[in-house]
Parts: structure tokens; sequence; C-alpha cells
């Protein structure tokens, strides 16, 4: 039950609660509260939330709970109503013993925030002991010539109860000879003495019985008698002196059961029986009691159980010397405890947070308090932890610490924190207690997705399978929990016109890259485009990388033939005048592969002919030349079947046809065949016509560089009005050309034609140069013939 002031009084005590609190723990007062001991388990003490201000709900949320300085469980609080109850039955003597007040600290500690307030809860007396006299009877000799007014010390009653419930009075019953005299010694304690009022007579009364009363103060009052019983004595004039009036010894607390203390010592100068002396304790307690024993011979006095520096820190034992005639004299023995280092040091933990987040500074991780039994240097205490973790201890108030974080931690470079704290206290030798707390450092989303590379290049073959795994990107996250959980994801594109989406796909899962579709080398080469890693966190922090899709070729485009053009309605045919030279250019293979590398390396070689050994073709540039010199009787018209094959694995190929017709010269008004069949006739008829088609379309281009053809022709000198064409010729040497789509036309060429002019024949005219000198005319007719034919549908390349 609170204890209850004036209104302002009660005011101020729930006011200056609240600025504790919000001080964080920065006072040292308490908050008292008061209850009477033997009250029933269950009994109430006082509403705990209505003391802090809050609402009963809020004591469960934040798991309000009691803690007591000795580490008993004496109070409970009901989460439920607020309400803070006796979880068991107080005894204030058990508790405290003689201490009065009888006070019993506790904190109030409260979570989610962290806050904790002292409180004191001050245990009553109530009378529930009555005064006990620790013997039953009481002997006391008296010399039948004791003067009236002499007094006699009387063993006193105990009573472990405090205040006003402690021992008040004493009585005696009625008697003729004796009172009762209070006196009251240096600790506040009364002691009764026995007044002698009237003269002793041996021989009439040699014993007297009477019944001594204590009362205490309770209400209602109890009591505890004892006999005293009084033996009347001859005359006994001398009484025992000590040789001190005050013994001090100092005895340590570990000093062995049944060792000498000290020995006291007094004399009496009476003779024979009046000159004994018996030493006997004198209002003792039983505390002392139970502790030492005196030899009533000797004075000799030892210990009867161990000391206890904790508990009794010193003993005031007094000892009385009583002779054979029943005078005595008292003396008082003085015994200081010394205190040895026996007590480790004690730790209570009340609050412990076993969760960091790792982006929280000065963080409250755990509020403990620390106490050490011992006393002085053995009682002093150093509370530390490792010199190697982020954590301080800071004190609050008297023995209680908190330990907080000193920064903010990182959970990526470490999870937890193993903390030790250690409390040593400086004795000798030194005594410590260690408690272990162990820290866990939550993951907060702080570290984005990194790519194992800023770039990645993956090559996949043309006309690949739809869903074909082409490679993945990799990234990892350095935190943990769903704040590593990565998703993978394809970035739009740079080129708008790149159509991403079907090409390729990622697992978004583990990044895993899919190509969706058949992919063409010929069309697309390679392609650039970003993925993207996002972790699951809030907010979610992502990264990118660049990825390159190389298209690797395949041998799948077989070599094309541009000329001689093979969809013709007629075969091309080639004029070879018969005075040719050897390696006389015929015509030119000219053929692409949409490949590249080696797949478009195309090679030439004459797969057949009509006459072998007449032609052949050059195997890197697939120029036609004539082998050796001709001569009247080779047949006038030959068939070439010409194999262009690529270098591809397997090797692709195309063949081409070609038709060479051998002439005599080039200046005769009609070409001289042999006979031949109908069919043959008609076939080389509509040669004729093809070339004659040609040279019609090919006009249009001839027309722009007439222009150009007519100031060469007139600067030749006697040259004929229409020009003599005149072709450089000259071997180009072979090589293996990696044409890129271009086929065999990587090196430039220019072609000249040579037509007559419009004399109503369909057949070609060719002119010969006039030559002055008439000794080299047959000469130079025959060389202007050769070079005429060679100039007419015959190419060069330049």
């Amino acid at each position: 039950m609170v204890i209850r002031g004036a209104c302002t009084l009660r005011k101020r005590q729930v006011l200056l609660f609240f600025v504790l609190l919000g001080l964080s723990q920065a006072d040292t007062q308490s908050t008292r509260y008061s209850v009477a001991e033997e009250r029933e388990i269950g009994s109430f003490v006082t509403n705990l939330a209505k003391d802090l201000g809050l609402v009963v709900e809020e004591m469960s949320s934040r798991e309000a709970r009691v803690v007591s300085d000795d580490n008993e469980k004496h109070l409970h609080l009901d989460l439920r109503t607020g309400d803070l109850l006796l979880n068991e039955k107080l005894d204030r003597e058990e508790l405290c013993g003689s201490t009065d007040p009888c006070v019993l600290h506790f904190q109030v500690v409260l979570e989610n925030p962290l806050q904790f307030f002292r409180a004191e809860l001050n245990v009553r007396d109530i009378n529930d002991h009555s005064p006990t006299f620790l013997d039953k009877k009481i002997l006391i000799k008296i010399s039948e010539s004791a003067t009236i007014g002499t007094t006699f010390l009387i063993e006193n009653a105990q009573d472990l109860d405090v205040g006003n419930n402690s021992l008040q009075n004493y009585t005696i019953s009625t008697n003729s000879h004796f009172s009762i005299k209070i006196q009251e010694n240096e600790d506040g304690k009364i002691y009764p003495e026995l007044v002698l009022d009237t003269a002793l007579d041996h021989e009439e009364e040699p014993e007297l019985r009477l019944t001594l009363t204590a009362l205490d103060g309770g209400s209602p009052p109890r009591s505890g008698t004892t006999l005293v019983l009084i033996k009347v004595l001859d005359i006994n004039d001398n009484v025992p002196e000590f040789v001190q009036s005050l013994y001090e010894v100092q005895v340590q607390e570990d000093t062995p059961i049944g060792s000498s203390i000290i020995t006291v010592s007094a004399k009496d100068l009476d003779t024979e029986n009046y000159g004994k002396i018996w030493y006997t304790f004198f209002h003792a307690s039983e505390d002392v009691r139970k502790t030492f024993e005196i030899n009533s011979i000797s004075g000799e006095v030892n210990l009867r159980s161990q000391l206890d520096f904790e508990i009794i820190q010193s003993y005031s034992i007094n000892i009385q010397a009583t002779d054979g005639g029943g005078l005595s004299e008292k003396c008082t023995l003085l015994v200081k405890v010394l205190d040895i280092n026996d007590n480790p040091p004690e730790m209570t933990i009340s609050s412990i947070t076993k969760t960091i987040p790792e982006n929280s500074s000065e963080t409250l991780v755990a509020l403990f308090s620390v106490r050490d039994q011992d006393s002085g240097d053995n009682g002093r205490i150093l509370c530390s932890i490792q010199d190697d973790i982020p954590f301080i201890l800071k004190p609050t108030f008297k023995n209680f610490f908190t330990l907080v974080s000193e920064k903010a931690l990182d959970r990526e470079s470490r999870a937890q924190y193993n903390i030790t704290i250690t409390v040593t206290d400086f004795g000798t030798p030194r005594l410590k207690t260690e408690h272990s707390i162990l820290i866990l450092v939550s993951d907060v989303n702080d570290n984005a997705p990194a790519f194992s590379q800023t770039s990645y290049t993956l090559s996949v073959r043309e006309n690949n399978s739809p869903a074909l795994h082409i490679g993945g990107v990799s990234a990892t996250d350095r935190d943990s929990g769903s704040n590593a959980q990565l998703t993978y994801s394809l970035l739009p594109p740079h080129d708008p016109h790149l159509p991403l989406a079907s090409l390729v796909s990622i697992n978004a899962d583990n990044g895993q890259l899919f190509a969706l579709r058949a992919l063409d080398f010929e069309a697309l080469q390679a392609f650039e485009f970003r993925v993207g890693a996002t972790d699951r966190g809030s907010p979610a922090l992502s990264s990118q990388a660049l990825v390159r899709v190389v298209v690797l070729d395949d041998n799948d485009n077989s070599p094309f033939v541009l000329y001689p053009l093979q969809n013709a309605s007629a075969p091309c045919t080639e004029l070879v005048p018969r005075a040719a030279e050897p390696g006389y250019l015929v015509t030119k293979v000219v053929a692409v592969d949409g490949d590249s590398g080696q797949n478009a390396w195309l090679s030439f070689q004459l797969l057949k002919a009509t006459e072998p050994g007449l032609f052949g073709v050059w195997a890197h540039n697939g120029e036609v030349r004539t082998a050796r010199l001709l001569s009247e009787r080779d047949a006038a018209r030959h068939r070439l079947v010409v194999l262009v094959k690529d270098n591809g694995e397997p090797p692709l190929s195309a063949s081409v046809t070609l038709h060479v017709l051998l002439v005599d010269g080039f200046s005769q008004a009609y070409l001289p065949l042999p006979e031949v069949a109908p069919e043959r006739a008609q076939a080389d008829s509509l040669t004729v016509y093809l070339v004659i088609a040609l040279a019609s379309v090919s006009s249009l281009f001839l027309f722009s560089v007439l222009v150009f053809v007519a100031v060469r022709l007139c600067r030749r000198r006697r040259a004929a009005p229409l020009g003599v064409c005149s072709v450089p010729e000259g071997h180009f040497p072979g090589h293996l050309v990696d044409v890129s789509g271009t086929g065999t036309l990587s090196q430039s060429y220019q072609y000249e034609v040579c037509l007559t002019g419009g004399t109503g024949i369909k057949e070609f005219n060719f002119l010969k140069p006039y030559i002055p000198n008439p000794e080299a005319h047959d000469t130079g007719r025959n060389m202007g013939d050769d070079e005429n034919f060679g100039n007419s549908f015959g190419f060069s390349g330049r």
C-alpha cells in the first residue's frame, strides 16, 4: 500500500517520478511504497500503471516487470490490471533482522522503449513476536549483607520486533524485598536491574522465587516471563574485578571453528569459595551465543561457528565474572570481524536487447546492476568489456550500468558480437564474474547488387534452336535475407529498333539468358543490351551490367555467281582470237558468298572442259585464261564448267558454265562458223542475239563515258574516225580473297567495248588501226585484230 501523505506531497512525488523517466534514469531518487509484514500472497501494494501514467494495455505491450536488488521474487506485477502484488508472505525479521526500517529495493523495467525507475518497499513491522528470555530460569546469588538500594543485573529478554512492537518494559511479581529498575544501554535497548528494597536475612528466607515479565509495546501487547531464583548467601565483601573493563579483538571471517579468540581475566581478593570466579556471557544475544562460547573456569572465548563479515561486522559481548559469594562484575568484549575477499562480484541483468539493426547508433543493449558483499577494496568493483568491439559501458546511478553501441554497426563486416562483461573487485586475490551476451546485427538494405563483371560477352551460332541457353550473368548482394534475394531483368535497349524482347529472355531467378529464336548472322552480327539485378529490400537497390551477344557465322550460304549470269535465256559466249598468246584473259568468273571469314573465302577450279589443257582457271580470282597457243585444229566452240567453292566446313559450292568461241579475227564482216546441226546453229544465233541485247542495255552506261572515249580516240594519231580501243593486258597475281560479301570483285576493273557503226548488218564490226608503214602493214593488221578482239567483249582488270 502506498504511503499516503498530504495531497501536494503526493502530486510532487508523481511529478518527480515522470521527470525521472524523462531524464533517462539520471536521477537516483526512488518512489517508496509500504506494506505490513505477514500479508497474504497476492495482497495489493499499488497500481503501477496508474503511478506510471500508462494505460493497462501498455504494461503488457511494453513487457513491464519488477526486478529486486537481492534477486528474490518478493513482488509480482499483474500485467492485466497493472497492480503490484505480493508474491510471497514477507517476514520482516527474516528479511532485515533488527534493522529498522526494513526497505526492499526494486526496479520497474519497461521495454520498447526501454525505461526503468527505482522504487522501495518498506516492510512495516507487526507485533508478531513475544518477548522471550533465553534462560527459563535466572539464578541470582545475593549476600544477606547487601545494602538497601543495591542493584543486581538480570538477563534481558529478546524481541525480534522493532519500534513500538519491540521490548518496552519489565515487571516483577509482587514481593517484599525487590523492585525492577529499567536501564538503557548504548544501542538504545532496555534491560532490567533488580533493586533491593529491604534487607535480606539468609536464616529467615534463604531463597526467593520471583517472576520477571517482559512487555512489548504492541497492540495488544505481548509478554514473556522467566523465573528469577534468588539465593541469599552469607556475607562476601569482595567483588571480582576484571583486569580490563574493555577487551578488543580483530578476527578474520575465515578463522577456523574452535579457534581461541581471547581470554578474559578477573580477580577476587576473597578466599576459598568466595574467591573462586565463574565466567559467563551476560545479556548475550542469540547470535553471540551461536557464534562464541566461553570457558567458565579459564575465561577463554572460542569460536563456535563460522564468522561472516557480510552478515555481522562486529560483536559486543558482555562477560560477567561471579565469585562464590554471588558477587559479580562485568566487562565488555568487542569482536571486530575482518573482511576477506570471499565473495565474487554479483551481476544482475535487468534487460537485454539481443538484436540491433546495423544502421542504428547509440543503441541500449543491456541494463544490469552489480554488487559485492565484501567491504573496502574487496567490495570495490570494476566493470569492463573487450576492447575490440564497438560497444561501451556507461554508469547510470549507483551500481547500475548500461551497455550501449558506440557507433552504427556494419552487418556485412561482422554479423554478431559475443560480448563478455567482466566484473572484477579490488581484493586480494581479485575475484571476478563474467557474463556473455550474444548480440546479433540485423540486416538493413544498404548494399546494392554487384555483378561479377561490368560487361559480358556471349557468343551463339546462327541458326540456333529456339530457347537455346547462351550464357548467364551473375550478381551478388552482401546483404542477407530478402535484402539479398535478387531478381534479374532485361532493361530497354538504347536502340529502339532492336527487338530485344523477341531475341533473348532472362531467368529472373538465376540470370540465365536464352535465345528466343534462331539468329541469322547475315542479318544481325551482334547486339548489346543491359540487364538489371534488383534486390527485394525496402527500398530496393539495383545495378546494371552490359551484355554483348556475338552471332557466330555458320557456312549456310553457297557461293553466288554474279558473272556470267546463269539465269539468262541464252548462255553467254566469250570470243577468243586464235592468235591469242598463252595466258590470254578469256573472262573472269565473279562470285560472292553471304557468309564471313573463311566461310566466304572462295576458290575456283575448272571442273569440265571440252578440250582439257586448252584453258585454265586461276584458283584465287576466277580468271579464265588460255593455257597454250591456239591452233587451227582446235574446235571453234568450247564449253567450260567452272566450280566455285568456299572454305567452310563442310564446304559449299556452285558451278557456272562458260561458252568460248574461237575466231580468226574481229575485222571480218561476219564470223565464219563451222557447219553445225540446225539446233546448234539456232543456239549460236541466240548467243549472238544475247550479246547484242547485252550491248544495247550497256549502251546507257557507255554513253556516259563516250565523251571520255572520244577525247581519248581523238588523241590517237592515225586512228580511225570511230577509234580503235586498246586494252592493256597483264597478269594479276592470284591470292585467296576474303570477299566479305562482295565476291571476287574486291579490286576495281575498267571494261572498254568498241562497236561498229550502223551498217545494217546485225553483226559486230571491228576497226583496224591505220598503219602508214607498208612493210609493217600486215603485222600491224594482225596485231590490231588480236587487240580489237581482246577489247570487244573481252575483259581485262586494271
